[in-house]
């Protein structure tokens, strides 16, 4: 068959325009009905008027223990005039519940009577008809509406529809939805050990079929099939021809030279949107075959996430008769200015937590490869089209990926990226399963400029004074001022090279970073270890454009030990732990202490009572030893009281 021609974003949508169009198409689409024992419909949809075939209660019945009476018959009773009741004959013993006797019409509480022998009983007081009583159909009456259609039943209605003689209820069927990885390059993640150089683990569907299921659907995972354009159309017609309500292709919905989602929808059907204007997620693709929606989910997982939310979650919902349930918002203080393309709807990751009274909001990676952005995101920030970005300390709608409860309990720590955080974050969660460690990694510089802004709890530090070799003291005092911290000490560590394991290109120490054949991976502006490594730099009269990798950073260690052991780069400057943790070598340069900043404002925080106590722990300065290249005995230890102005206490 001819490969198709490349597919351009000839007519992109906006995110308002495609979500109407989609809407309109799809709007009166239903699955099918079927018919569910009661005790099974919880947050099912009718897909009918259910009635009730009983009424309820179908019996007049005793709403009060005592003894059921003919009213009439109590009239004439009063505290001057007591009458006295025949047991069996004027009264009758009743409990709650009970069918009354025939002929009675209400109930006496058994403490308003007075017994009188073992066959009688007073009473001071008149009853009126019914009181006391439970009428049939008080509740319920047979063959009245109980619930309408397009009705998200609850446990309570599945009571009620018990209660009434109603077994078994109409419902919506559950959306099937038939998702199709595809990709040459994907394997199963049963064979994740195995994978080699090119090759990537297939995880969308596995996500896609979860966010099915959240919505109330059945996942159709298939087998991932390659990128070939007769295959994929043979089972799309496959796909048409199941049962399927939803069809979801993930991958080749971009415009590349092996994406054929939109091709393979306008052969057998109708594309209504190729590309729609948000990021991530821009590559979606909207169509209909026979009927059946059709989605072309891009492949980057963030995108796909997003594509889904955007278009899938509303459909499946409505398949089932009921909007789509709107996700909590919050009100939040932008922690750092966003800049933002024109005319796309960006969705940007953000961590939150509560400092000194405000909500703020940091963002994290943008991107849409980035699965980690959502798993450690707090929040989604939709910054609209129309704008350009949105400047620090601006108030910003977030909508919660967490509940609003947990915000209380989130520590938010940013700053310098050390693997003892991650250790911190998990005794954290061991302690107390609420509280939720938040870190973003921007560089110690950037760490102590958010508590400049009051935007975190605590900040991980390692700037070295090149001119005093101290560490953290004069930032404090240059960036600081007027805002009062302490100064903990988390550990001593090792910073060194990474290379190889066996060190193939023979590295002996930074001067070797001027070699051609080396290709260095550096840490980002503003990092403790980049202000360490340009310090080393000088001092061997070393210019950073004589190494080839100087300005090609990331943003953490394990991302640079990463880089080394996949080859992108023979060297780069990171931690012994992160070496260990990679069986890579390590090439000692300095050791140097890693600190955290806390605001005055928040020490008296019980959070941060706990990080204190957590790192001063025996259990946690065992696991940070087992790590490698740490020297934690002085963990814990407060180096220095900076009150704003100058230092209370400082320990050289």
């Amino acid at each position: 068959m001819e490969r198709p021609r490349r597919k351009i974003y000839l007519s992109m949508k906006t995110l308002p325009e495609a979500g109407r169009l989609w809407k309109e198409r799809t709007a009166e689409l239903r699955t099918a009905g079927e018919t569910v024992p009661v005790p099974e419909a919880l947050g099912r949809v009718t897909a009918e008027p259910v009635t009730a075939r009983l009424s309820v209660p179908h019996y007049h019945g005793a709403a009060m223990d005592g003894f059921a009476v003919r009213a009439e018959a109590t009239f004439s009773a009063s505290d001057v005039h007591p009458l006295r009741l025949q047991l069996g004959r004027d009264a009758f013993p009743v409990d709650t519940g009970d069918p009354l006797p025939p002929e009675t019409d209400a109930v006496i509480m058994v403490e308003h009577v007075t017994p009188v022998g073992d066959d009688a009983v007073e009473i001071r007081a008149a009853v009126f008809p019914w009181q006391h009583v439970r009428k049939v159909g008080e509740d319920i009456v047979a063959g009245e509406l109980l619930l309408p259609q397009q009705h998200a039943l609850r446990p309570a209605d599945l009571g009620a529809l018990l209660a009434s003689g109603v077994a078994a209820v109409p419902v919506f069927a559950r959306p099937k939805v038939w998702i199709q990885p595809t990709g040459t390059e994907l394997v199963s993640p049963e064979k994740a050990p195995e994978a080699k150089p090119g090759q990537i683990v297939e995880f969308n569907g596995t996500v896609l079929s979860a966010m099915v299921r959240e919505c109330g659907g059945d996942p159709l995972l298939q087998p991932v099939i390659p990128d070939d354009f007769a295959s994929l159309l043979a089972e799309l017609k496959r796909a048409v021809v199941s049962d399927a309500d939803v069809i979801l292709l993930n991958a080749g919905s971009s415009a590349g030279s092996e994406d054929y989602t939109a091709a393979l929808v306008d052969e057998l059907g109708e594309v209504l949107v190729h590309g729609v204007a948000m990021m991530p997620g821009k590559p979606v693709v909207l169509g209909l075959i026979e009927g059946k929606p059709v989605v072309g989910v891009p492949g980057y997982p963030v995108s796909a996430i997003l594509a889904f939310e955007q278009f899938v979650r509303p459909l499946l919902f409505s398949l089932q008769g009921v909007p789509a349930p709107s996700f909590p918002q919050v009100d939040a203080v932008l922690g750092r200015k966003l800049a933002s393309r024109l005319g796309l709807e960006e969705f940007v990751r953000v961590i939150l937590g509560r400092v000194a009274g405000r909500l703020i909001a940091m963002p994290l990676q943008r991107g849409a490869g980035v699965i980690t952005s959502l798993t450690r995101a707090d929040g989604i920030l939709q910054i609209p089209q129309e704008l350009e970005g949105v400047d620090v300390g601006e108030t910003v709608s977030v909508r919660l990926l967490r509940s609003p409860d947990d915000l209380d309990h989130t520590l938010i720590m940013i700053g310098s990226h050390d693997n003892t955080v991650d250790v911190l974050a998990n005794e954290l969660k061991r302690r107390d399963s609420r509280i939720h460690l938040s870190s973003s990694n921007v560089g110690s510089l950037g760490g102590i400029m958010a508590v400049r802004r009051m935007q975190t709890h605590l900040a991980g530090s390692h700037l070295l004074d090149t001119q005093t070799g101290e560490y953290n003291f004069s930032y404090i005092e240059r960036y600081l001022s007027g805002v009062p911290v302490r100064l903990v000490q988390l550990a001593r560590r090792r910073q060194g090279l990474l290379v190889r394991k066996g060190n193939p290109k023979g590295v002996r120490g930074i001067e070797d970073l001027v070699r051609p054949d080396v290709r260095f991976i550096n840490r980002q502006t503003g990092s403790g270890t980049r202000i360490l490594f340009d310090y080393r730099l000088q001092q061997l009269g070393i210019e950073p454009e004589a190494i080839q990798g100087y300005d090609w950073d990331e943003y953490t260690h394990m991302a640079v030990a990463v880089n080394v052991l996949s080859g992108r780069a023979d060297c780069g400057m990171a931690i012994h732990a992160a070496a260990r943790a990679m069986e890579l070598d390590f090439i000692p340069v300095t050791e140097e202490r890693y600190d955290l900043l806390i605001p005055e404002s928040c020490w008296a925080d019980p959070k941060i009572a706990l990080v204190l106590e957590i790192i001063a722990s025996p259990r946690f300065r065992e696991m940070v030893e087992a790590m490698g290249g740490y020297d934690i005995r002085e963990s814990g230890r407060i180096m220095g009281i900076w009150d704003g102005q100058r230092w209370m206490e400082r320990i050289f």
